[in-house]
């Protein structure tokens, strides 16, 4: 290599500049390479959407091996056995076949062999919820849960991966139809942000901030985790596979389980399997009251809401009004027309109480404790009706908007008070520990 480096006839002083040439590009290379990385992380193709997302009653799994005048005849034959079967599952009343064909949406066939007059298959029945559900009573008819997130990882080669790219256990959940289920499941694509913000180190999260904030961007109320562990025992043999259901922000266990496929095509059925029986896991945790909903990650409901919270609001929306017609004012003064408009109490506050004003308060988040610490003493500080984070930088510093019953002073005795270091601006204050 040295060689190469250096022309011939010539001494190491004329060696440098190729040496700094090189450098240079290999610095550019690298500094290209950072950033298609940076890229890669939310581009190419990740995300499988989930494919059955129908409210229709479906039936997987139904094995037929019938007999027929023709092949024709013997799959019309498999196909009718398998809507028996299905409907047989699904524990509905006796019925006759014009009865049942006419409440069929459709057949999935998920493995077949045709011969000249014998089917063998795997088959699928989908039953219509509309016509179905009148003789299935309560099964199908049962409230379900609130939405919530659902969080497949999957761990192969001592790696866990949720979206950051395609795996088995992604694939299995997107195919599988909720319909029959109790779940509201929240399923994600994968696709774009998702495997930034959902990733498997969220599964291990406990702020309640980070978690709400997740929650919220997706629609959901809480949060599923289904974990998939797969062990291969030789190149070819058998797989197992050990599967745990947890929920929550605080990755609560509801149950596990192992399951095992003969050989690695056999992988597929077996992690449908494994979502069939997650599913009931979660289903019978929701039934004997497991699933509460977490008071810590409430982010509302609709419908009215609390007295108090709105009138906070009618005083945030009081303030704003109150600030954009002084920014109204000074830029009127820049242009040398002012109107006069005097500054007025903010509405919504009582005769004899002290003025509520919002107050920005920065302070120092190296981490994501030290972030929901800081907001559980401002929100307990005496005189503060709500707090709102406006700016979030863990290992930064981050702001939050504190309503405040008082004046600039009286928050800072409050929350020197709660044992922090108060520093004072314009309507602003910087709090440190």
């Amino acid at each position: 290599m040295r060689a190469s480096l250096s022309l011939p006839g010539h001494g190491a002083a004329h060696s440098r500049p190729v040496l700094r040439g090189l450098g240079g590009a290999m610095l550019a290379l690298a500094l290209l390479g950072g950033g298609y990385a940076l890229v890669a992380q939310v581009a190419g193709e990740r995300g499988i959407a989930p494919t059955a997302a129908s409210s229709d009653i479906e039936v997987r799994g139904i094995s037929v091996d019938v007999q027929g005048k023709s092949a024709e005849d013997a799959r019309a034959n498999g196909w009718r056995e398998a809507v028996r079967q299905g409907w047989a599952k699904l524990k509905g009343p006796k019925l006759s076949d014009g009865q049942l064909d006419g409440m069929v949406s459709a057949i999935v066939i998920e493995r077949e062999r045709l011969g000249p007059r014998r089917y063998i298959a795997t088959l699928g029945v989908i039953f219509d919820r509309q016509r179905a559900g009148g003789y299935l009573g309560g099964k199908t008819q049962a409230s379900r849960s609130a939405p919530l997130l659902l969080i497949p990882a999957m761990e192969s080669g001592g790696t866990f991966v949720t979206f950051e790219q395609r795996t088995p256990w992604q694939r299995a959940w997107a195919e599988f139809n909720p319909g029959t289920s109790r779940i509201d499941y929240v399923r994600l694509s994968g696709a774009g942000g998702d495997s930034l913000l959902v990733n498997f180190g969220q599964a291990g999260r406990r702020s309640r901030a980070w978690w709400r904030s997740t929650l919220d961007q997706y629609g959901a109320t809480d949060v599923l985790m289904a974990f998939a562990r797969i062990d291969h025992q030789f190149p070819g043999g058998p797989v197992s596979g050990t599967f745990t259901a947890r929920y929550g922000p605080d990755s609560l266990p509801l149950e596990s389980f192992t399951l095992k496929a003969e050989e690695p095509d056999g992988v597929p059925a077996m992690l449908a399997q494994a979502v069939e029986r997650m599913d009931s896991v979660f289903a019978s945790a929701l039934a004997a009251g497991k699933l509460r909903p977490d008071p810590t990650l409430r982010m509302g409901s609709g419908g009215e809401a609390d007295p108090a919270i709105q009138r906070l609001i009618e005083i945030g929306r009081a303030i704003r009004a109150r600030d954009a017609a002084a920014a109204a004012q000074a830029a009127a003064a820049a242009s040398g027309n002012a109107p006069r408009i005097d500054s007025q109490p903010v509405t919504g506050v009582e005769p004899g109480e002290a003025q509520v004003r919002v107050v920005t308060v920065q302070f120092a988040t190296p981490d994501a404790g030290a972030f929901d610490g800081a907001l559980g003493a401002v929100r307990g500080a005496s005189g503060v009706r709500a707090v709102g984070v406006t700016s979030t930088a863990i290992g930064g510093t981050s702001v939050m908007a504190v309503t405040y019953a008082g004046s600039l002073e009286e928050l800072a005795a409050a929350l020197e008070a709660r044992g922090f270091a108060v520093r004072r601006g314009a309507n602003a204050l910087a709090i440190s520990r």
